[in-house]
């Protein structure tokens, strides 16, 4: 494509995204530049293992689940996974599921996908390195160097000729490629930058990885491969070139999912448990199905709609199956599977707060919490920060009495204590505006009897309701930031550096003025130095 086409076409596209409001919008200026950052070591997550698995070898190969647990840190996966390193039942589990998926790869069914090569003797290393060095590609994110494929064909060999089979010495070698480094691990360390000797950029291929899984969640395709062989990740006009088509890739979705799965720690939704016998709707699909809930509001409003992000805590739209109808006392749009519905302005719903995913998960198992769900919406929606209670406190809080029925004055001990005051003060006004949700999310008017009084404030802005509440929240300033940071960091696997506060303020403005736009926001941040630049590592003792 001319380049005079690709900037027409990038002027037609920020044209139609732009924001609405008519010109009066903030001009974010200029990016800034930053002092680089030091590289991180993400390991996969366990989604990404899996989709790398199934994008190389096939959907239809079974991966081990018994992986090495993903941990959060700073309230991400992304971010706990450049901070843990592999445990020794860890390795013992990497290597069982390396043999599994390698037997299904070179079973009879299978081994066409690898190539069209015959071998034609036991131990034909022409043939296997046709067939290893494609996959090789796929799986360590670059292309393999002559030692690297010298090795694999020596375990190819050893195997092959032992055991008289060509295919059973080719499953050790896959195996050998599963298990490396190379594969579990994000190696991303940078090269010189030629224009600035003071930093290092990182190479075409390790911004093919940075970028697959930041927007696709999975590793490179091909055609991303090649674009870095060609030279075009180090450069503004083939990097933009190369994000906007991996926007505009429905795998896209999987991207954005994972996001927000990671941001509101809706993967906790599958070890959810309430008491069953206080909550008969309760089962082990009933968290699956919240979490698909949430992401199918997301999925549509940044995807389909390429709507203001705020609007995730006002919109009257929503997505059920059978068994959240039922929990939400309404009819199924659909027999089978998900379904639209679109709350009435008279039913007691609206935004995701008032989503199960959120009411449930931000809930103790036979009672609802106002700190537990205070505490979700300052630290993961706002940011905020709330420093832990003091060890000898108690934090337990009294049984309901005819004098305090409802959790508001049962939560009084929290706010009138000295000790406790200063951050319940911050979480349980919030949450008891949600008080109208039971511990799974059902909708209620009364409590033990009495009344429940949803009214409250936060930061001074009043509330009747939870409906308010996210009217509230998605007219304060600090949502907005509060998603940069947090896309910032999922997408570098680490907390900012003070050097880069400039560079996320210009992401604040520059989110405002895209009209809260998820996908743009995500673009600019890929083609921004923080993502594209690092430095040397600190060498130890340092």
């Amino acid at each position: 494509m001319a380049k005079s086409a690709f900037v027409a076409i990038l002027a037609l596209s920020v044209g139609a995204c732009g924001s609405s409001d008519g010109g009066s919008a903030p001009d974010p200026g200029p990016v800034p530049d930053v002092a680089p950052a030091q590289p991180v070591l993400p390991r996969l997550t366990i989604s990404q293992y899996q989709n790398a698995v199934a994008d190389v070898l096939g959907s239809d190969v079974v991966v081990p689940t018994n992986l090495e647990p993903d941990r959060p840190s700073d309230g991400l996966l992304a971010i706990g996974a450049a901070r843990t390193t592999i445990s020794a039942r860890g390795v013992e589990q990497y290597e069982s599921a390396a043999y599994a998926i390698a037997s299904q790869v070179v079973a009879s069914d299978m081994r066409g996908r690898l190539g069209d090569c015959t071998p034609s003797a036991t131990a034909d290393r022409d043939c296997a390195e046709q067939l290893l060095a494609p996959v090789g590609r796929r799986l360590w994110r670059r292309p393999l160097t002559g030692d690297e494929i010298a090795v694999l064909l020596d375990i190819f060999d050893q195997s092959a000729t032992a055991l008289g089979d060509f295919y059973a010495g080719l499953e050790f070698a896959m195996a050998a490629l599963l298990q490396s480094p190379n594969f579990l691990f994000r190696v991303e360390v940078g090269e010189p930058d030629p224009g600035d000797p003071s930093r290092l950029r990182y190479t075409n291929y390790e911004m093919a990885s940075r970028l697959s899984f930041l927007l696709w969640n999975t590793t490179p395709d091909d055609e991303l491969l090649d674009a870095a062989e060609r030279g075009e990740l180090t450069t503004d006009e083939g990097l933009r070139a190369n994000v906007g088509r991996l926007l505009q890739s429905d795998r896209a979705r999987v991207g954005v999912r994972q996001l927000f799965s990671d941001m509101y720690g809706l993967y906790e939704l599958d070890s959810l448990s309430k008491d069953p016998t206080l909550f008969t709707h309760m089962g082990p699909d009933v968290g699956p199905a919240a979490r698909e809930e949430t992401l199918r509001v997301v999925e549509d409003l940044v995807f389909d709609q390429q709507g203001d992000f705020r609007d995730l805590f006002t919109t009257r739209k929503t997505f059920v199956n059978r068994k959240l109808a039922s929990i939400y006392s309404v009819r199924a749009p659909t027999r089978e599977g998900f379904g639209e519905l679109v709350w009435d302005r008279d039913e007691p719903r609206a935004g995701i707060l008032t989503h199960l995913s959120m009411l449930a998960l931000h809930s103790h198992p036979v009672a609802s919490s106002a700190t537990l769900r205070g505490a979700f919406v300052r630290t993961q929606l706002m940011c905020d920060t709330i420093p832990p209670p003091p060890v000898d406190v108690n934090t337990a809080l009294p049984e309901p009495t005819t004098d305090a029925p409802t959790l508001r004055e049962r939560v009084q001990i929290h706010l009138t204590d000295p000790s406790c005051r200063g951050c319940h003060s911050l979480m349980d006004p919030i949450g008891l505006a949600l008080e109208n949700y039971d511990a799974l999310g059902q909708y209620r008017t009364t409590e033990n009897g009495a009344l429940i009084d949803p009214s409250g404030d936060i930061d001074g802005a009043e509330f009747a309701d939870a409906l308010e509440l996210g009217e509230v929240l998605a007219a304060d300033p600090k949502i907005g930031r509060c998603m940069v940071r947090t896309l910032y960091r999922f997408a570098n696997s680490r907390p900012e550096t003070l050097d880069e506060r400039d560079l996320l303020t210009f992401f604040e403005t520059y989110f405002e003025a895209r009209g809260y736009r998820i996908l743009d926001l995500m673009e600019e941040l890929a083609m921004s130095p923080g993502f594209r630049f690092t430095t040397a590592p600190a060498q130890g003792g340092e």
